[in-house]
């Protein structure tokens, strides 16, 4: 599974923190402020957007008056709480960085969410040395499923695309991965476990849990 590889990259929501089931509730409270109803197709419809996409999307669909920084500010605010006490990294997800670390494979983060909170996580978990590039969607031009976040932490990271492995947990970040030309990689979460037929379609590997995949890379 890792032959060849030289850096991994990681989507962070979902991903290497259990932190996606927040977003429902932070876009229910936020929508219910306004007087609108959470409508069935939202999480579905911004899937892989930036955080910038996503506060444009809201702004359009939803006619909010709010600036698109103001939106963010406010999500930003909403989501603190949240990320500061209530969110936790995967199982196993520590131990599988430091396993790869200790191989020479190079670390890197391309996320949709915004860099406030990828702040509060890396400070939290004092894993931001571990990383040798943390990039979000905007950054970049054009969110997930375009492959422009994941190429420019290749970029940084002075590996081609063919040697570089994503982990992701929703289908749109699969398919930013292999339009990169890297190898995809399937992570289980709770949150998005109705798309698992989807995911394994989409993606070289699946996984369903860290300690899975550590056991494979300290095999190798």
């Amino acid at each position: 599974m890792f032959k060849h590889i030289k850096a991994v990259i990681f989507d962070m929501d979902g991903t290497l923190i259990d932190s996606m089931w927040l977003w429902k509730a932070i876009d229910v409270d936020y929508l219910g402020k306004h007087g609108i109803k959470l409508p069935d197709d939202l999480q579905k419809s911004i899937e892989g957007m930036s955080f910038s996409e996503t506060a444009a999307y809201f702004k359009k669909r939803f006619q909010i008056a709010d600036d698109v920084e103001t939106i963010k500010a406010e999500w930003n605010s909403m989501a603190d709480e949240y990320y500061r006490h209530r969110v936790p990294m995967k199982e196993k997800a520590y131990e599988f960085l430091l396993a790869l670390k200790d191989r020479g494979i190079k670390l890197g983060i391309g996320t949709s969410n915004s860099k406030e909170l990828v702040k509060v996580i890396m400070d939290k978990y004092e894993i931001e040395e571990l990383f040798d590039s943390i990039r979000t969607s905007c950054e970049v031009d054009k969110g997930k499923p375009h492959p422009d976040i994941y190429l420019k932490v290749a970029e940084d990271l002075g590996v081609e695309p063919s040697a570089c492995m994503v982990f992701e947990d929703v289908p749109n970040g699969l398919i930013a991965a292999n339009n990169a030309g890297m190898q995809s990689v399937a992570v289980f979460d709770d949150f998005s476990k109705v798309m698992d037929r989807e995911k394994k379609d989409l993606s070289n590997y699946y996984v369903d849990s860290y300690d899975q995949v550590l056991g494979l890379l300290l095999e190798s």
